[in-house]
């Protein structure tokens, strides 16, 4: 079997599922950090309520899509980021200034580049959504 990105499967799932408004997606298999993805992004209001469903195999999550996501994805390779730099990655993945989210994985954990710039830490890029 090929091997998968399981949060590239997330966002590009969620994505197409949201272009054809879609109340909902399932997104096969999940992942601990694609829970927290998830959460982070259900904190900034994109998606509504998720549940993960333990299938023995690798794992569901259904999610409830709210028609907010216009684009998300993946940042790959998962570049360092200091703190200084947010505005750079802002402007490079993001439509304007104050329009959606970066997905940062911090020593704190997974949350949006505003919480991180708020605790004063830097981390490692994950995806985007607006």
């Amino acid at each position: 079997m090929a091997a998968n990105n399981i949060l590239a499967n997330l966002f590009s799932a969620m994505y197409n599922n949201e272009m054809r408004n879609k109340k909902e997606c399932l997104v096969v298999p999940s992942s601990n950090l694609a829970t927290k993805v998830l959460r982070t992004m259900q904190a900034s209001k994109y998606i509504g309520e998720f549940e993960t469903i333990d299938d023995g195999i690798g794992g569901k999550i259904r999610i409830q899509l709210l028609g907010r996501i216009n684009r998300c994805g993946v940042i790959s390779p998962r570049f360092a980021v200091k703190l200084k730099e947010f505005g750079k990655w802002e402007r490079q993945y993001l439509p304007a200034v104050g329009i959606g989210v970066l997905i940062v994985s911090t020593p704190q954990g997974v949350m949006s580049h505003k919480e991180a710039q708020e605790k004063q830490v830097g981390g490692r890029l994950i995806g985007y959504v607006y």
